[in-house]
């Protein structure tokens, strides 16, 4: 029993007779009484009465008819739903944004998702860099933004942005009027970090391993308590400039260059092959790229595109 041939039998039972239904299906009538007495032969029943006025029916034919009916009915909303979702994505989808991208990108991401993407209810999922590539192996998340991610075997990614590290004083610090500070004059400066295994943190101990720099540092796993240091002038913090916008908007904090070396990371907006959602997380994954884009080329984001958008 097959597809076509529950279709040819409830068109049967629907037009009353061979010639009728065979007219609307295109199909000989010859070849259509050949497939009803081959779905009899295989169930073993007579699914139809002939009669001089066509044919109807019998009791286990009505029974067929009432399933196949139904049968049909879920396939082609089956097929409906898949179709529309190729064309207007929908459902939910979890993403992970890291602490230091996450005050500046989650209100244009969302924004331009109620516009671009209207069906899609985004679940957002704030953690430093770390958690979230543990998110993401795990299935936890369908799309994330990692700093320097791993090379996973269950994810895609598309490499978007080198973004440089900075360091962050109040205005009335020393270090706040140079305008640039070296790598290894900047920890004679008490600084906060976040620990490891935060990839920030992994960036400034290889770096330091590599110029024979030891960076000494204060471990701390949230942003805002980070940045309620810097502004008491009880440390000073290594991030992207993108982390501290709203800060230094208000005069609470001035952005200060690394430099010999400039310590830097690449950012890439990730989908977990794991996610119950493949549409509507490449969507997702597409929507974001495009902001962080947008962002970089309106200068909001300071950072240098490593993809073309």
């Amino acid at each position: 029993m097959d597809l076509r041939q529950l279709k040819y039998f409830v068109q049967i039972a629907e037009s009353g007779n061979f010639s009728r239904a065979a007219e609307v299906l295109h199909i000989a009538q010859p070849s259509l009484s050949q497939q009803v007495k081959n779905l009899e032969d295989e169930l073993g029943v007579a699914l139809l009465t002939r009669h001089a006025r066509g044919v109807t029916p019998t009791d286990l034919g009505q029974q067929l008819y009432d399933h196949a009916r139904r049968i049909l009915q879920e396939v082609d909303r089956a097929q409906e739903t898949i179709r529309s979702q190729a064309v207007n994505p929908n459902g939910r989808v979890s993403v992970g944004l890291p602490t230091s991208a996450c005050r500046g990108l989650a209100m244009p991401l969302t924004v331009a998702m109620a516009e671009r993407q209207p069906n899609i209810t985004l679940h957002l999922v704030e953690a430093m860099s770390g958690y979230l590539d543990d998110f993401i192996q795990l299935g936890r998340l369908d799309v994330a933004l990692l700093y320097d991610r791993k090379a996973f075997a269950h994810v895609a990614w598309t490499e978007m942005i080198e973004e440089d590290l900075m360091l962050f004083a109040p205005p009335d610090h020393a270090v706040s009027a140079t305008g640039q500070v070296s790598f290894r004059d900047m920890f004679n400066f008490p600084i906060v970090l976040p620990s490891p295994p935060n990839v920030l943190r992994t960036v400034i101990t290889q770096l330091g391993a590599r110029f024979n720099v030891v960076p000494k540092a204060m471990d701390c796993d949230s942003l805002p308590a980070i940045a309620q240091m810097v502004r008491h002038s009880r440390a000073l913090a290594v991030m992207p400039y993108f982390a501290f916008t709203d800060e230094m908007n208000r005069g609470e904090m001035v952005a200060v260059r690394i430099v010999d070396p400039t310590p830097s990371w690449h950012l890439s907006v990730v989908v977990s092959r794991h996610t119950m959602n493949p549409r509507g997380s490449e969507a997702v994954a597409k929507v974001m790229a495009d902001v962080i884009a947008e962002l970089v080329n309106a200068g909001t984001w300071r950072a240098r595109l490593l993809s073309e958008q």
